[in-house]
C-alpha cells in the first residue's frame, strides 16, 4: 500500500491553492457538479471565463483539480487526496 503523507511542500501547496475565496467557490461548483466547464464555472459563479481559467489552472496545479479535455472543452473533477 502506498503511504499517502503529504510533505510539507505539498500541503503548502495545497494551502495555497484554496487561498482564494473564488477557488473555495470553484471547488464547491465542481463538488456539486462533476465534469463541469470553466464556461459553466463562470456562468453559475457570474465571473469572466479569463478569471475563473487561472483560478481552474492554480487548482489544478495545487493538485486539487483534475482537468480533462473532452470535444474541445475542458471539464474537470475534484481531485481526492
Amino acid at each position: 500500500m502506498k503511504d499517502k503523507t503529504k510533505t510539507a511542500r505539498q500541503m503548502e501547496r495545497n494551502f495555497k491553492g484554496i487561498a482564494n475565496h473564488r477557488r473555495i467557490e470553484i471547488l464547491m461548483l465542481v463538488d456539486k457538479f462533476e465534469g463541469i466547464t470553466a464556461e459553466g464555472i463562470a456562468n453559475d459563479l457570474e465571473a469572466n471565463i479569463k478569471t475563473i481559467s487561472e483560478h481552474t489552472r492554480r487548482l489544478v496545479q495545487a493538485s486539487l483539480l483534475n482537468g480533462h479535455i473532452l470535444k474541445n472543452e475542458r471539464s474537470y473533477q475534484i481531485e481526492y487526496i
